[in-house]
């Protein structure tokens, strides 16, 4: 199955922040919008990094409470590891597990045009399993 599918179903909803917005302001908007994640974006509205729940707590760790203060762009990872909607679940899965990220933004023709995390994938890979599961069932009852 191919990354677009998955996307057509999940939706391409993709909540952005701007790379200038305090961790304070972001941890509020990640916290009310129930997400772990989220694209940062610079003033033009590229995409510049993604900033997760984890990177703050790394910063908190670090410098305490001037955290607060401190922008996105000092705290996101840069050099976004993205896919294009093209590429298939194994491929995209293999990417995430090699590189250690749980969220993969998905980009056609530089455009960002939605998010997966790998959860998504492997509810898909699950939903897929027991799919084929019950069709052999079926098809030996069938006999």
């Amino acid at each position: 199955m191919l990354i677009d599918t998955i996307l057509k179903d999940k939706g391409n909803t993709v909540e952005t922040i701007s790379d200038s917005m305090t961790l304070l302001e972001a941890a509020k908007m990640l916290d009310q919008k129930r997400i772990g994640a989220i694209v940062a974006v610079d003033a033009s509205g590229e995409l510049c990094g993604v900033l997760s729940e984890r990177d703050i707590v790394r910063r908190f760790a670090r410098n305490g409470e001037k955290t607060v203060d401190m922008t996105v762009s000092q705290a996101m990872t840069r050099g976004v590891i993205t896919a294009d909607p093209a590429e298939d679940v194994d491929t995209c899965l293999g990417r995430m597990t090699d590189r250690r990220i749980r969220h993969l933004p998905i980009v056609d023709g530089g455009k960002l045009i939605g998010i997966i995390s790998i959860g998504d994938l492997v509810k898909y890979k699950i939903d897929s399993v027991l799919a084929e599961a019950e069709a052999m069932e079926a098809y030996i009852r069938s006999g």
